[in-house]
Formats: structure tokens, C-alpha cells, sequence
């Protein structure tokens, strides 16, 4: 058969199998959610929710694909170059869309995003993608007439990108947040969107401490900052959701999550009162934990009536309540003069100077997701190994040596670090919990956290330490939660420890 022929063939050619396959791929995509209904309908196997959670990873691909396709297309309308309307491109691109839309279900399923319109936009916005893309790529097999082809195919990729940019534009939300796109973008790009314009917080009334309303300006900051990520629109894990005073109120299903005037039925506390290595613990392992100043003020606020509107002022403020505050980011008060409510030598957070936030940035790259500031007003960093785990040894973790020094929570649990990694630790002198469960570190390594006067939390879960080195944790004033399970530690050290530190918790497992 001659080239000539071959080719002729080819357009002849009926691709009644792709389309086949095409349609069943769509209405399968389809049928979906209306056959496995809603997470708590039909609960998954672990190996489904196990796949669920690739999602993340696999959805960039059609992304790419069509990404690359749509630049093609827009460079030959331009006449710079020929279209290549790669057969196999499109065919990759397709199958991958359908593969990301089911792992995504899967996602779904899994439970804890079950609700929000914000959700289910996303939901269906991946499925329509992937249908766009299957018949982009069945359209692309017909042979029909150059005009026509051509017409077909650009509006199908077209199309499809659309429906793609807008369904990764809702996933982005679920996960960072409906403004995260526009958070910084300027004020008339904002308006035009919908959102609300930026004001300059210099700008703003400076108020003191008496006139702050306790949840909106105190209790919600810390709930924004430690629980909102995880109960929030679109991904209200527990079916909880706690970004809004009514939403907090209603509780999830566990139950009450707010309870005004009953700190022992509110789940908000009872959760993040369980010890850090319960499986029900919150906030959960890998996020910073919340500080037991921030928890008294909040047990304060229900204890108080949980009222949405008082002010500081119109409630009873307790010493040590006042004292807590005044090591929260409550600029505000502090800059309007009401210093009482600060400790003298409590460390005082301040913006991150460029140096910092280039450096950071720089690091970032290094440890994806593991160096992140406290708060955007804040130069106070947190560091979590938990992603890298083995991966990380001394010589990786030296790396950070620049920005330790502001580091206020560090959390090197199950990765490969030693003592060396700890000595370095002893420049942060601000640091307030450092977690390693699981690490190869010994007796010297307290040598260096013995000199961290606002250490509030040590997790040394699973390590080689013992009583001569846990001794030298005495003098830690600020000491109030000491992990020792499976360690060397004898009971004899820890009713030291607890004569020497009244206030200090000790979790040993039993």
C-alpha cells in the first residue's frame, strides 16, 4: 500500500470503536455520583480511598496536556505553525482526565468534603471536563471535511480548557481558600470579581484591648489560624464547620461543637485537650498544634457565654486571661498603649522583614509546604518534617540554619535527624513546641532544648533519652506537656520533673 493509500484509508477510516468506547467512558463519568450517592451512603474499601488520595497529584496532567494543546492551536490560527493534532496528545490527555475525575470522586467519597455548592461546582466541573475532553478526542478521529475538522476540534479544545479552568479554579478554592486567586491582587481587579477592596491595616482605628469584640477579633483569628483549613466551605471535615459563629454553633456530626457556658460539652475543647498522639486529637499531626494560651482564651470566651458581640470590656477578664492575651498577636491593643496585657518577657512577634521573606522563599523549594510563617503580621516561623520523613538528616536540616532563629514550633518527628539537628535548635530562642517522636537523638540533644526558656511542649516519644538527660529539662519554666512513652525515663524522674514543674503534664501511655 502506497503512502498515498495509507493515508486515504485513514480518512476513510469510521472510528466507530473510539467513539464506543468514548460514550461509555462519559456516561459512565456520568452515572457516577448518582450510583455511589453521597460519602455517607455507601462507605469505601481502604484501597479506594487509598487511590482517592492521588488525586492531587494526577489531575495536573490533563492540565499540562491541555494546556499544550491549546497553545498549539492558538500559534497555528496565528499562521506561526502547522497544528499537530497529535493522535496519541489528545489520546493521553483524555484518558487522563477521565483517570483524575474518578480518582477525585474517590476523593469525595473518602468524606469531609461532602458539602458546599462550592464542592459540588467542582465535582461536576471535573467530570464535565473530562466528557470535553473524551468527545475533543473522539472528534478528533472522525474524518469529516478540513473546514469542518478544524471548526470541530478548535471549538472542542476551547471549550475544554474552559471547563478546565474553571473546575481547577473551584479545586483551588476548597484548598486554599475561595479568595486565595485574588488575595492580593489589586483593589479594581477585586471589585470586578466580587470582593471586598483590601484596606491598608495601617489605616484602620487602633483599638485597645477593652474594645475588641472577643470573637471576632480574638477568638476567631485563632480559630482561622489553627481549625478553619480543615472546616471551612467545601471541605468540612466531620461535617463541621467553624468559619462562621453560626456554622460553629450548629456543630457537626460529633455533636455539639460549642456549647455557651459549658466548657466540658464543647467539642472544640474536648478535642484539642486529648493528647497530641491521639488519633483524635486536633488540630491533627502535621499542622501546628494550638497553645494553651490561645485554648484558655477560648475556654474563657465559652465559659463566658460564647457571646458573638460583647467586647472585652463588657466581660469579668481574669489576670491570667489578660496574660494570655497579651502573648496572642493582639497588635492592636499592644500598639494602643495596653501593655498590661503582655508579659514583659514574652518574646514580641514583628513583621518578617524582606531578608526573611526571600530567604523563605528560597527554601520553600526545599521544603515544599514544611516552612510556613505563624501569621501573615507575623516574622514567627513553624517547620514541619512530616513530608519528608526519612529524607530528612542533619545535613538537609542544616539548610534552615538561616531562618531557625525564628522558629517557634519545629516538628521533626519520624525523620533521620540526630543531636546535631537539635543543637542547632538552641538558637531559636523563641520556640514554644518541638516534636521528636521517632528520631535517633540522646541525652545530648536535651543539653540544647534545656536552654529554650519558652518551651511549652517536647515530644520525645520513641526515643533513646533517659533520666540524666530528661533532668536537665527542670529548669524550663514554661514547660507544660512532656511526651515520654516508650523512652528510658523512670517513674522515679518523672515525679521529679512534676515536683520541680507543678503545671507539667507527662503523657506516658499508661
Amino acid at each position: 500500500m502506497t503512502k498515498e493509500n495509507a493515508e486515504n484509508h485513514e480518512t476513510n477510516a469510521k472510528p466507530w470503536g473510539v467513539t464506543l468506547l468514548g460514550l461509555i467512558l462519559i456516561a459512565g463519568l456520568i452515572l457516577m455520583p448518582f450510583v455511589f450517592g453521597k460519602p455517607e451512603d455507601k462507605p469505601l474499601s481502604d484501597n479506594v480511598r487509598f487511590i482517592g488520595h492521588f488525586h492531587p497529584v494526577v489531575l495536573h496532567l490533563p492540565i499540562g496536556i491541555f494546556s499544550l494543546i491549546l497553545f498549539q492551536e492558538i500559534i497555528a490560527i496565528l499562521g506561526i505553525r502547522k497544528s499537530s493534532r497529535s493522535r496519541v496528545s489528545i489520546f493521553v490527555g483524555a484518558m487522563s482526565s477521565v483517570v483524575a475525575a474518578t480518582f477525585g470522586f474517590f476523593l469525595y467519597r473518602t468524606g469531609g468534603y461532602e458539602s458546599g455548592e462550592l464542592l459540588q461546582d467542582h465535582l461536576w466541573g471535573g467530570i464535565i471536563f473530562a466528557c470535553a475532553a473524551v468527545l475533543t478526542w473522539i472528534v478528533r478521529s472522525w474524518p469529516l471535511h478540513p473546514f469542518l475538522s478544524d471548526l470541530a476540534y478548535r471549538l472542542m479544545v476551547f471549550g475544554s480548557v474552559g471547563i478546565m479552568t474553571l473546575a481547577s479554579h473551584d479545586g483551588a478554592s476548597i484548598t486554599h481558600g475561595e479568595d486565595y486567586l485574588v488575595e492580593y491582587a489589586p483593589n479594581p481587579i477585586r471589585e470586578l470579581l466580587g470582593y471586598e477592596p483590601r484596606t491598608d491595616d495601617a489605616s484602620k482605628p487602633v483599638k485597645s484591648l477593652q474594645e475588641q469584640v472577643v470573637y471576632a477579633e480574638i477568638v476567631q483569628p485563632i480559630l482561622n489560624k489553627r481549625c478553619v483549613e480543615c472546616h471551612k466551605e467545601g471541605k468540612s471535615k466531620g461535617r463541621l464547620r467553624m468559619d462562621t459563629y453560626e456554622l460553629l454553633l450548629k456543630g457537626g456530626k460529633e455533636g455539639n461543637s460549642l456549647v455557651p457556658g459549658d466548657v466540658g460539652k464543647s467539642n472544640i475543647v474536648y478535642r484539642c485537650e486529648l493528647p497530641e498522639d491521639d488519633d483524635e486529637h486536633m488540630p491533627p499531626e502535621g499542622k501546628t498544634d494550638i497553645t494553651d494560651d490561645e485554648l484558655a482564651v477560648i475556654k474563657w470566651w465559652i465559659q463566658s457565654g460564647a457571646d458573638p458581640v460583647k467586647k472585652v470590656g463588657d466581660l469579668e477578664l481574669p489576670d491570667a486571661i489578660r496574660s494570655a492575651m497579651g502573648k496572642l498577636d493582639l497588635g492592636a491593643a499592644i500598639a494602643k498603649g495596653d501593655t498590661q496585657a503582655a508579659s514583659s518577657e514574652e518574646p514580641k512577634s514583628t513583621l518578617p522583614t524582606d531578608a526573611l521573606l526571600k530567604s523563605v522563599a528560597e527554601l520553600g523549594n526545599m521544603f515544599p509546604g514544611g516552612l510556613t510563617f505563624e501569621s501573615q503580621q507575623s516574622s514567627n516561623l513553624t517547620f514541619t518534617g512530616v513530608s519528608l520523613r526519612s529524607q530528612l538528616d542533619d545535613a538537609l536540616f542544616a539548610k534552615l540554619s538561616p531562618v531557625i532563629s525564628h522558629m517557634v514550633a519545629a516538628d521533626l518527628s519520624s525523620t533521620s535527624v540526630t543531636d546535631a539537628s537539635v543543637k542547632l535548635l538552641a538558637g531559636a530562642k523563641n520556640l514554644r513546641m518541638v516534636r521528636l517522636s521517632e528520631t535517633k537523638i540522646s541525652d545530648a540533644a536535651l543539653d540544647a532544648l534545656s536552654q529554650l526558656k519558652h518551651l511549652e511542649s517536647l515530644n520525645l516519644y520513641g526515643t533513646r533519652v533517659t533520666d540524666a538527660g530528661v533532668e536537665k529539662l527542670k529548669n524550663l519554666p514554661s514547660l507544660k506537656r512532656l511526651y515520654l512513652w516508650k523512652t528510658d525515663v523512670s517513674d522515679g524522674m518523672k515525679a521529679k520533673l512534676k515536683e520541680a514543674l507543678p503545671s507539667l503534664e507527662i503523657i506516658s501511655g499508661i
